[in-house]
């Protein structure tokens, strides 16, 4: 039959709650009596304590939980996620705990499932899209804490983000200002299930990603500003946040008619294969990004730094170590305009 820790202690003659402080205190034994139990327990092939019915019996996992609404390759694919995830790394490292990830299947019913099941102590919330209401009800269901990086936080949430809107339009009005009227904005998933190019939305309030809703409104307000209404601009939707899907969503038919002279993407990834295309075709178009990954600064893209990293350490920060003072439990992070090469002024017509 398979050791127990019942049998350990017998066999030392020991209470049980002797042999399970070896393992998890051992400051309340003697340095021999602690050896005698590991050496009895190693004689009689007993592992040791199960850690999953002690963190239940003390109610706590060790590990917190990052929510992503995508596949679970993009947390090592995309650039800006990793970023996150490094500066959550770095947090739960110095507070002993670890990592699941949890990708959220499309799907209500299966997102709060994977909520539910995951053996987590709480979640960082990386990107919720428009059913972040009932992912964060499934975890107040359960009773975690958690803190969600989402542009629209309740007053109570734990928060750490940027002014989406605001840093988009600081980028649109830099192009604006460089005598920009005809554009494209470029987005992944713009709608459900739309093909790579051109996309009819009529209005950015239809955009369900509350994150690319944003940074599209950005750009919207800046055209508003100069009198180009939303029904002016070109709307691309990629079919991913990834490179290869920047390139093929810029060269579907019709995603550049002539008039356009630069494309605004909502993300480096996408602005990066945007130039990869107009590279190939031999166009030249003001392009620009959004977060001002590795990769930006060597293509000379103008985009809108934000501290990725950071933002995934003050995230887990406030999630395993949360102020006293709840008025710091919301964070705004700064971003800063990044104006290189990728973009000049527009030409006259």
């Amino acid at each position: 039959m398979k050791p127990t820790l019942r049998a350990v202690a017998e066999a030392v003659g020991v209470s049980r709650s002797t042999v399970s402080n070896a393992y998890s205190r051992p400051d309340q034994l003697s340095t021999e009596l602690r050896r005698r139990i590991l050496d009895a327990a190693r004689e009689m092939g007993y592992p040791g304590p199960d850690p999953t019915a002690r963190s239940l019996r003390r109610g706590y996992v060790g590990a917190i939980g990052v929510l992503f609404t995508s596949r679970l390759s993009y947390a090592f694919t995309d650039p800006f996620a990793t970023q996150f995830l490094t500066g959550v790394a770095q947090a739960a490292e110095r507070h002993g705990s670890s990592l699941l990830l949890v990708p959220l299947p499309a799907d209500a019913a299966g997102a709060r499932k994977a909520v539910e099941n995951a053996a987590v102590d709480g979640f960082c919330v990386y990107c919720g899209g428009d059913e972040e209401g009932e992912i964060v009800d499934a975890i107040r269901g359960r009773g975690l804490p958690f803190v969600t990086t989402s542009d629209r936080p309740r007053a109570e949430d734990r928060w750490v983000g940027i002014d989406e809107r605001a840093a988009a339009r600081s980028v649109a009005e830099h192009l604006t200002g460089l005598g920009h009227r005809r554009v494209a904005l470029l987005a992944d998933s713009v709608l459900p299930d739309a093909a790579p190019g051109p996309v009819q939305v009529g209005d950015v309030a239809d955009v369900p990603h509350p994150t690319t809703r944003e940074r599209l409104a950005g750009f919207a307000d800046a055209f508003a500003a100069v009198g180009v209404d939303w029904s002016q601009l070109t709307i691309l939707s990629a079919a991913d946040n990834s490179r290869p899907a920047g390139a093929a969503a810029v060269r579907a038919p019709d995603a550049l008619p002539e008039p356009i002279t630069a494309v605004l993407a909502c993300a480096d990834v996408l602005a990066l294969g945007a130039l990869d295309t107009l590279r190939e075709t031999g166009r030249h178009l003001a392009v620009t990004g959004f977060d001002d990954i590795a990769e930006a600064a060597p293509a000379g893209l103008t985009t809108v730094r934000q501290p990725g990293v950071e933002k995934g350490r003050r995230a887990a920060e406030l999630l395993l170590d949360p102020p006293v003072d709840t008025d710091a439990h919301q964070i705004l992070l700064p971003t800063t305009l990044v104006v290189r090469t990728s973009t000049g002024p527009a030409p006259r017509s």
